[in-house]
């Protein structure tokens, strides 16, 4: 019994660790580099968004992201990594979605939900704010003006 306890506990942490931090995954990118999860906010301030193509407030987000996204860029240093969730069938959808959004975001392609199972599979739109692999932020779902609270968090974080 003893053993049993020592064995959830265990797996109760390393569950817990798994999910204040990015998994070390290396993902393709639209032209099919392979980019390090762990490389993207080493040593910077980093948003990262789950998302699908099929995933209605998910487009919206990037969306209304991308309105304002080369002003954030210069204002406070902000970068987003878009990673599609997309699995292996809907996978050929992401390029020409990106394209004709004209998302100047870095995607990364997660056909087989690696990251979504990393962190306990939580449902798209999922955004988070990461530092050297940390996620100092989460936030589920999409609502108008929810962005907001998104750029201020960046800004406390990013120490701005």
């Amino acid at each position: 019994m003893k053993k049993l306890i020592i064995f959830i506990a265990f797996l109760s942490f390393a569950f817990a660790q798994s999910q204040t931090s990015l998994p070390d995954l290396t993902l393709k990118d639209l032209k099919g580099n392979e980019i390090s999860l762990a490389s993207i906010s080493e040593g910077k301030t980093v948003v990262v968004s789950l998302w699908a193509t099929w995933c209605v407030p998910c487009i919206r987000e990037l969306d209304t992201i991308a309105e304002d996204y080369e002003e954030l860029q210069e204002e406070m240093d902000f970068e987003l990594i878009a990673i599609s969730v997309d699995d292996a069938r809907s996978t050929r959808r992401v390029k020409p979605a990106v394209m004709g959004k004209g998302w100047e975001y870095t995607v990364l392609l997660d056909p087989n939900n690696d990251v979504r199972r990393h962190l306990g599979n939580p449902a798209v739109p999922l955004t988070m704010i990461v530092k050297d692999g940390e996620i100092l932020f989460r936030h589920s779902s999409f609502t108008p003006g929810a962005e907001d609270q998104l750029f201020e968090k960046f800004k406390e974080l990013a120490g701005e």
